[in-house]
This record gives C-alpha cells, sequence and structure tokens, in this order.
C-alpha cells in the first residue's frame, strides 16, 4: 500500500472587482422574482436591478449579498448585477475606502 501526500490547495488573493464610472456598489434587500433583486445603493437610491443569466446558473443571490450594479442609462432606477463580492472581497473593499464601513453597517452586512 503506498501513501500518497495530499498537496494543499492554498487561496490565490485575488484583487476585488472595483466599480467602474457608471457603476455602484448596493446591498440585496429582496429577491423580487422574475430574476430580479430590490438593492439599496451606495449613491442612496433603490433599483430593482435584473440578475442575468450567468448569475442564475452559478452565483446564488440571496438578501444581504453585496453587488456591483450598472444603473441603466434610460431608467436610472433599474438595472444589471454583474458582480457578487464575497467576505474577504469586502474587508480588501472596506480597507481601501471603496465602500463606507457606515454603509454596510446600516444595512446589517457587517
Amino acid at each position: 500500500m503506498r501513501l500518497i501526500a495530499k498537496k494543499r490547495v492554498e487561496e490565490v488573493s485575488k484583487e476585488p472587482v472595483l466599480p467602474r464610472e457608471g457603476q455602484v456598489i448596493c446591498v440585496v434587500e429582496e429577491i423580487i422574482g422574475a430574476d430580479h433583486a430590490r438593492v439599496r445603493c451606495v449613491d442612496g437610491m433603490t433599483r430593482v436591478c435584473r440578475i442575468p443569466g450567468k448569475f442564475r446558473r452559478r452565483v446564488w443571490l440571496s438578501e444581504g449579498d453585496v453587488v456591483l450594479v450598472t444603473p441603466w442609462d434610460f431608467q436610472p432606477s433599474k438595472g444589471d448585477i454583474e458582480h457578487r463580492y464575497s467576505k474577504e472581497e469586502l474587508r480588501k473593499l472596506i480597507a481601501n475606502n471603496v465602500i463606507p464601513k457606515e454603509f454596510l453597517e446600516s444595512m446589517g452586512v457587517i
């Protein structure tokens, strides 16, 4: 019987996706259904956002998740969800002052 040492898989520390011009960081308030979610954004607006097909199959969204949203040009109260941040990415965004910690505390995320 031969013993084979298992390799330790170390997580690669990747940099979080930063919001580009026209994008805003939001917290999911409610999953409405029909692939839509209501989100509260850092800029103070509440938007109804579409969950794209690539998320429906691979990434599960739930209330309290922090997401990156691209608002629609022709209807600013709506938008598309582009990315869901992990807890590690959130820590890095807070450390780099991209997201105000008070906003996440008021939404009950932290």
